[in-house]
């Protein structure tokens, strides 16, 4: 049984049409959702729409969508259409992002526990006027990692994504969350045994988070030092964020988080290879009806 739930799928970097392909054979081989990253390229739901209007079973998340870039009214109306228009088939993942999110709107950065409780409560009091029927009622994943995050989540969300932690991170976050909200860990994957090609891909895949003050108080606490994230990441941090190796190292590192409390897994797909594009094999591997 696979434990994964969703693909983390960079819609930004696909033509329209590779991004057409790429999903509707995601959907056609059993993937249950696509969950979209907010990066500044295009309009995180427009994009949604696009690929809900191209398939017809697979959810498509935010994942996540930055509370700097919308208020709560305009958030929760292209949730809502996007809920009404795909029959119930979007996920809203939002998350507080980090300052230059703020600054390059020049906007104030604010404390990421009170704006990630009041967004999320000012999505849920609006006021939209529906067409009937109204559409179901929209799950709302919080982008969270610290424990006063956590607990907004607990207050006012479905449940979490976190990123980049480890098996006893995530139990901490379901002892924290408790036992009737979802938490999904976003993993990065990588079935290869060539250890310098496969920490290659992960390196990859994390170099956007070495930066970032929020990820080194968090790594700290895991008892990492600045020498881990600089130059590029250290093999401890790679090996630590990312699950390389055999196919069954691989399900191992993702039965970890499972047996530590994870609803799911939302699989961040590296390939060894990369000039060969997405590593379909393993995708094929751990889809849910496999």
């Amino acid at each position: 049984m696979s434990h994964v739930k969703g693909i983390m799928t960079p819609a930004d970097f696909f033509s329209p049409a590779q991004l057409v392909e790429h999903v509707q054979r995601l959907e056609s081989i059993g993937h249950q959702s696509v969950w979209l990253p907010d990066i500044f390229g295009r309009e995180v739901y427009v994009s949604a729409g696009f690929i809900l209007n191209n398939t017809t079973t697979l959810k498509v998340a935010s994942g996540v969508a930055h509370m700097y870039g919308r208020d709560p009214i305009a958030s929760a109306q292209a949730a809502r259409s996007l809920a009404d228009f795909s029959g119930g088939r979007f996920i809203h993942g939002l998350g507080v992002s980090h300052p230059p999110a703020a600054e390059m709107r020049g906007l104030q950065w604010q404390d990421p526990v009170e704006l990630a409780r009041t967004h999320i409560t000012g999505i849920r009091n609006v006021s939209i006027l529906h067409t009937p029927p109204v559409p179901p009622e929209i799950p709302i994943f919080l982008a969270a990692h610290g424990p006063k995050m956590v607990g907004v989540a607990r207050e006012v969300a479905d449940g979490i994504t976190s990123y980049m932690q480890t098996p006893s991170h995530t139990a901490e976050s379901r002892r924290i969350l408790g036992p009737g909200k979802d938490l999904y860990v976003v993993l990065p994957c990588c079935v290869s045994t060539d250890a310098a090609a496969a920490r290659a891909a992960g390196r990859m895949a994390i170099s956007i988070y070495l930066p970032l003050p929020a990820y080194h108080r968090q790594w700290r606490k895991q008892g990492f030092t600045e020498a881990d994230w600089s130059d590029g990441g250290s093999d401890r941090l790679v090996d630590t964020y990312t699950a390389w190796g055999t196919e069954e190292q691989v399900k191992s590192r993702i039965q970890e988080h499972i047996d530590a409390g994870a609803t799911g897994i939302l699989l961040s797909a590296l390939n060894a290879r990369p000039e060969l594009g997405w590593p379909w094999e393993m995708l094929e591997m751990l889809s849910p009806t496999n």
